[in-house]
């Protein structure tokens, strides 16, 4: 079987998309060598990589973000020569703008079918925010214009794959009537809780050893809710000067909040970005607690890699990613403020937290590992393939 995964959100800088994808490669690698892998991104230049059973296809596009390298890829005619040539026996987009609607019509035309993968729930997490300026009359007016545009959308393709059964069940509600619920996984051979060197990289941050320190790991943009990570640092600061310190692994459109708070408070370490898995591993060991402040992911894979290495999560209850917490939840915040995220932040943080690390690692590695994640996806993929080929 050969997979085509076609997407926009790949970067040099980026965050899960790429994670997935490239752990969708080094699974063919290693344990499915009756397999190939072909990737579609969008890039500073135009120009082919091959390894033994995968190639990936960088297509030349505009810059659309400095900070987090994302490009439009609009050069259409480009993605269609490579199907053609490649004519691969399944499909997937992973963005739900123009790629996508080029991916339905090229497998209509070659006869290959097409799944969808849900992986940002875009409506909500752009949308939403306009309440405040837009009013709530026409801000659900957008909103149903919106579901709509998914249905329209997702219904074309043979499966709509998602990272969540409550969003799942969100989407048929709406009329998705192909929806699979899938998980995302882990790499536990990197993001695990050995070696346990997390003293030299708090040495190496500066950080004292009776402060607590908290991670955030991700895009610094309204969607991921960093100002109300942010503003709740600064309370926690104020209650309890010294005792925290925030290490931010990241950029984003919201990089002058951080740098203003970072000046004023001090006890900040930012580091703008990351490729290096085995560095960000690091990072995860080092932590007491990593502070997830997000309300709209799908899934939340930084939030299984901490648990993975044996950090527990706090957050703000109510999101897609609860079930993929592995520890206790009752003391996560529960309204999307600043002043309850910094309440949970404060009450969690004088738990047990190795104890309750440990068990997450634990129950992250048995039920996330990419191999097992990607046996799962390959069997939806070999029975949508199946009919295709019979005919």
């Amino acid at each position: 079987m050969k997979i085509c995964d076609l997407t926009q959100f790949y970067s040099p800088l980026s965050g899960g998309v790429k994670r997935y994808v490239h752990e969708k490669i080094a699974y063919i690698d290693k344990y499915s060598p009756e397999d190939e892998h072909v990737l579609i991104v969008p890039g500073e230049k135009t120009e082919l990589t091959s390894s033994e059973r995968s190639r990936i296809y960088s297509i030349h596009s505009p810059l659309l973000s400095r900070t987090s390298r994302y490009r439009a890829l609009l050069n259409l005619r480009a993605i269609e020569e490579i199907l053609e040539r490649e004519r691969p026996d399944i499909i997937e987009s992973s963005d739900p703008y123009q790629i996508a609607w080029k991916a339905i019509a090229s497998g209509h035309a070659l006869g290959i079918p097409v799944v969808g993968f849900y992986h940002s729930h875009f409506p909500e997490a752009y949308l939403r925010s306009a309440a405040k300026y837009l009013g709530r009359t026409a801000t659900a007016a957008v909103m149903d214009l919106a579901s709509r545009y998914v249905c329209n959308l997702y219904n074309q393709f043979h499966a709509t794959l998602v990272p969540s059964e409550s969003l799942a069940q969100l989407l048929r509600d709406w009329g998705v009537d192909n929806v699979r619920p899938v998980s995302l996984g882990v790499n536990i051979d990197i993001f695990k809780p050995t070696p346990d060197d997390a003293m030299q990289t708090r040495d190496s941050l500066g950080i004292r050893r009776n402060q607590k320190l908290l991670l955030y790991v991700g895009r610094l943009a309204k969607e991921k809710n960093t100002e109300t990570l942010f503003q709740s640092f600064d309370l926690l600061q104020a209650r309890r000067p010294g005792d925290f310190h925030l290490l931010v692994v990241g950029d984003g459109s919201q990089r002058n909040h951080l740098e203003k708070l970072r000046a004023r408070l001090g006890n900040i370490s930012w580091i703008p970005y990351c490729t290096d898995s085995a560095d960000l591993a690091r990072y995860y060991r080092a932590a007491d607690l990593f502070v997830h402040p997000g309300v709209q992911e799908t899934f939340g894979l930084v939030a299984l890699e901490s648990q993975a290495c044996g950090t527990p999560v706090v957050g703000i209850r109510g999101s897609y990613m609860d079930r993929i917490i592995f520890h206790e939840q009752e003391l996560w915040a529960r309204e999307d403020t600043p002043e309850a995220l910094a309440d949970a932040v404060e009450e969690l943080s004088a738990k047990k937290l190795s104890i309750m690390g440990g068990n997450a690692s634990q129950a992250a590695e048995e039920l996330h590992s990419w191999p097992r994640v990607f046996e799962q996806l390959f069997c939806i993929y070999r029975g949508i393939c199946s009919p295709h080929k019979a005919s």
